[in-house]
């Protein structure tokens, strides 16, 4: 079975408890929301021992977070960063996140 993790950014969310996980057909997709971009690196860690095989960050997380856990975890799954096309894009992203929205 292919076990993959999705890792996205909500304030006031729970990793415990608001993730959903899809499994079909021999893929097992787990997708955790996480409060701040700090707790990624504990998440992620979590998410290897439960057996997932590698791991995908949104776009929204800085890219540090992706080398933070690929040392947590000590390399051993690969660690994949979701990425927006072009300037455009993401100031798009950028005005949907901007205060007062």
């Amino acid at each position: 079975m292919i076990n993959w993790a999705f890792i996205f950014e909500a304030p006031a969310t729970d990793p415990g408890a608001d993730r959903f996980v899809i499994e079909r057909e021999g893929v097992r997709s787990t997708v955790v929301a996480v409060p701040e971009q700090a707790a990624v690196v504990q998440v992620a860690m979590d998410l290897v021992r439960e057996g997932a095989q590698f791991i995908e960050l949104c776009g929204g997380f800085e890219p540090v977070w992706a080398g933070k856990v690929v040392e947590a975890t000590g390399g051993s799954v690969p660690v994949g960063c979701v990425g927006y096309a072009g300037g455009a894009s993401v100031a798009r992203l950028a005005a949907i996140f901007a205060p007062g929205q």
